[in-house]
């Protein structure tokens, strides 16, 4: 992915203005740090992105979905409508805040649709964690219709999709709250962090707080902060909002050239018989991180792989097979294998997840191959991409197809 592309100069420089002050914490000891407020400046880069009124840095991609959940008044035994297809994560911490998960079908966006959310919505429906995936950006304006009409809470889980818009809008601000990943794999990293946004200030002071053990930093001695709400620890550290900083500054050109190479390979590929492409709620939102291209159907999918991996061909995923995307192969959740009893566990379930179906999301993912899109790439290495794909389609796409 692009952050992991683009690390230099410009990241050592943030990193040894913290390491010059000694002060790795992110609050307090003004005099000693000379002015220097890495995790601040993180979270304005992010709001220049997005057009947040507010972002708050936390440890990571995790903790800022559940930050975001937690926030937005989401707790023990509210129904949390979500997709089969994220990463784990989003599922982990709807289980964490006490909620329970209910899955709903996906739509050739990757992400959730109006349809699906609508058909899973029961008396005990609180709110929806919609994910936007693989650097796209749901239809928001059916799912925004649903999500009114029911009085529901939307929580975005954008940990993929940093950069990406609908309509002018960001990913994470349509609902109560969002949250992204700057994990080592995004199109910009901290190494380790995540940033939680919204418009609301309210919603803001209570992720603050919840983030940091209940602290409303109000005033300058820690240990004498008043306590809101009880809390735990989610601090980032001033060293990953450095790099944060650093990395979020070159995302305005990681998408540009995004777009670029991903509009080369899908006007190539566009020629080739059996491959079309997802769905984007919103294609002049697109982050461009990842190609995603449909064949007609799983088995054409996974013969196509297989002659992906026969030709040396690599950088992608199919995540039907994916052990921490897919709900296929996530037996854990499926037969709640936890270390220490959940209130779902005792609340009880809706769905049996060993035996729901989702056809529909069964079918988009089998026939999904994503491919990501590097931004130091040459043209020469994109049209060598786009050609070796093509080959490989040209041979498992059965002839009549």
């Amino acid at each position: 992915m692009a952050g992991t592309e683009l690390f230099g100069a410009e990241e050592r420089k943030e990193v040894n203005d913290v390491l010059e002050t000694g002060m790795l914490f992110r609050y307090n000891h003004d005099q000693q740090r000379n002015g220097i407020w890495k995790a601040r400046e993180f979270e304005a880069e992010v709001k220049k992105i997005t057009g947040a009124k507010y972002a708050h840095a936390v440890t990571n991609g995790s903790a800022a979905i559940a930050i975001a959940l937690a926030s937005a008044g989401i707790g023990t035994g509210d129904e949390v409508i979500v997709p089969p297809f994220t990463f784990i994560a989003t599922i982990e911490a709807v289980l964490f805040v006490g909620a329970i998960p209910v899955f709903a079908e996906i739509d050739e966006s990757l992400c959730l649709s109006a349809e699906g959310i609508k058909n899973a919505i029961t008396p005990k429906t609180k709110g929806v964690c919609l994910v936007h995936m693989c650097g796209g950006v749901a239809e928001m304006d059916s799912i925004m219709q649903v999500v009114n009409e029911h009085n529901l809470i939307l929580v975005e889980d954008a940990g993929q999709a940093f950069g990406s818009s609908y309509k002018g809008t960001s990913v994470g601000l349509f609902g109560k709250a969002g949250s992204f990943s700057f994990d080592f794999f995004k199109i910009a990293t901290a190494g380790e962090g995540g940033v939680f946004i919204t418009n609301d200030e309210a919603t803001y002071k209570i992720a603050d707080a919840y983030s940091d053990h209940g602290h409303s930093h109000v005033g300058s001695k820690r240990g004498m902060e008043p306590h809101p709400v009880l809390g735990f620890n989610y601090r980032i550290s001033e060293l990953n909002a450095a790099v944060g900083v650093a990395q979020t500054r070159k995302v305005p050109h990681i998408l540009e050239v995004n777009k670029k190479y991903k509009k080369m390979l899908m006007d190539t590929l566009s020629q080739t018989d059996g491959i079309s492409f997802v769905k984007v709620g919103d294609p002049n939102g697109d982050s461009s991180t990842f190609l995603n291209i449909l064949l007609p159907d799983t088995e054409t999918a996974q013969q196509t792989v297989d002659e992906l991996n026969s030709a040396g061909v690599g950088g992608f995923d199919y995540w039907f097979k994916n052990m921490y995307h897919f709900i296929n192969q996530w037996d854990h959740i499926k037969n709640m294998d936890t270390a220490s009893k959940l209130p779902a566990q005792v609340l009880g379930m809706p769905q049996d997840y060993n035996t729901m179906q989702l056809p529909k999301s069964q079918e988009v993912i089998g026939r999904l191959i994503s491919f990501s899109i590097r931004c130091t790439w040459t043209e020469e290495d994109v049209k060598t991409l786009a050609k070796n794909i093509s080959a490989c389609v040209k041979k498992a796409v059965p002839v009549n197809a």
